[in-house]
């Protein structure tokens, strides 16, 4: 056997079968690329589902993690530590808030959004004790605990995990009418990804954001944006919200924030929301840690220059220009997106999306499939545009072929 059928073989017999994998084993990895074990070079085109939007191995980021490995990983919030209040400070200054709540992955992040919601509603707004109700939309993907999956209307997220968490409303994705309609005297927070990454990078209509926004301004209902994959670049904003000129009451974020080093989430928002939390109400023994912090303050000032925002809306209108230019035909039969984003669907005709994935991985191009014959294409933001445009060659040879 080859030192790939090996690995993957051992993965294979010993780790759970919760994911599945293409069948390459990624040794090392530097800036859009990655070489497997047999010394094979790979074209990132996934970027981690935009947890390396600042690519892989970011000599900023590595530099970082390092000093502060050297210095202090981890106290738990019993103690303060010197990188926690400029960390809070900074990332809720880019955000346009005014407090941080820490937490490590983004599903931890997205639970405490909820809880952060169902406490304002019952200490602000009023609502009465368990009755607090979020409106999320069909087809949302904001991670796989209990509760999260509770309000997935994926079945393969969601069946054989109940019984399930109440409190939710599910409406369709972009109706503003059905939203307004599911909204009650005690609804708390409308819970929405500006775009929707894992049901195939899912742009809402023209003015929808705008429309959540107002409609929970005028009914005092929190409006959370999760931007765990669309925020921090991803779609030539710092933020997707950014695109209708809409500010949330709370963002949720992830992914990008540990720049590919660390897991790091945080809730962003203002103290009238999350000064509802008193001490020993909610936390996590990692969250807000100083090399978390370390990493995330070095990508805070990389966002802060605009140039990666920058980047990936240049580098985005070529990607849509030329992935339009496949529409049309008998291959592709549509594209959508924003930025360095693009979810792409492949004529079944021509093969299920992971059987696209698989051949341009023979070719030297890894993105993964979702639902079906999509495939979602997000490369680190650092690519150049000749990287750029020869993994678009190899997609346009696989259609071909």
């Amino acid at each position: 056997m080859s030192t790939t059928d090996t690995a993957i073989a051992s993965a294979e017999a010993h780790s759970a079968h919760n994911y599945h994998p293409l069948p390459v084993v990624v040794a090392s990895a530097d800036g859009a690329w990655m070489t497997d074990v047999e010394g094979r070079r790979y074209l990132d085109m996934l970027a981690g589902y935009s947890a390396l939007n600042f690519g892989h191995r970011n000599r900023r980021l590595i530099d970082a993690a390092k000093a502060q490995l050297e210095r202090v990983t981890l106290t738990s919030r019993a103690f303060h530590h010197d990188r926690f209040a400029e960390f809070c400070t900074q990332l809720a200054e880019l955000c346009g808030m005014e407090m941080v709540l820490p937490m490590n992955t983004g599903a931890e992040a997205v639970e405490t959004a909820v809880k952060t919601a169902r406490k304002w509603g019952y200490r602000v707004k009023g609502v009465p004790d368990g009755m607090a109700k979020i409106i999320v939309a069909t087809d949302n993907f904001h991670g796989r605990t209990t509760t999260i999956v509770s309000f997935s209307t994926d079945h393969e997220a969601r069946d054989d995990f109940g019984p399930y968490t109440p409190g939710f409303e599910i409406v369709p994705y972009g109706d503003l009418t059905a939203l307004s309609e599911a909204m009650t005297e005690n609804t708390v927070a409308v819970l929405m990804e500006p775009i929707q990454g894992e049901a195939g990078v899912l742009v809402p209509p023209p003015g929808y954001l705008a429309g959540v926004r107002e409609m929970t301004r005028e009914r005092n209902v929190l409006f959370v944006a999760d931007e765990i994959q669309s925020g921090l670049g991803r779609t030539g904003r710092t933020f997707a919200c950014e695109h209708e000129g809409v500010v949330p009451d709370m963002y949720v974020l992830g992914k990008a924030l540990g720049g590919g080093v660390v897991p790091v989430s945080a809730v962003v928002s203002s103290a009238a929301v999350l000064g509802v939390y008193r001490p020993g109400e909610h936390g996590s023994t990692f969250g807000g840690n100083p090399l978390a912090c370390a990493v995330a303050l070095e990508v805070v000032a990389m966002l802060r220059t605009g140039e990666f925002q920058q980047r990936a809306a240049e580098l985005g209108d070529h990607l849509h220009h030329e992935l339009g230019l496949l529409t049309g035909g008998d291959a592709v039969r549509a594209v959508r997106g924003r930025g360095l984003w693009a979810g792409v669907d492949i004529s079944p005709a021509l093969g299920t999306g992971r059987e696209i994935s698989e051949k341009l991985m023979d070719r030297g191009v890894l993105v993964k499939d979702t639902h079906g014959s999509t495939i979602r294409i997000a490369p680190p933001l650092v690519i150049s545009k000749e990287d750029l445009d020869w993994g678009l060659e190899q997609l346009r040879g696989v259609l071909a072929d």
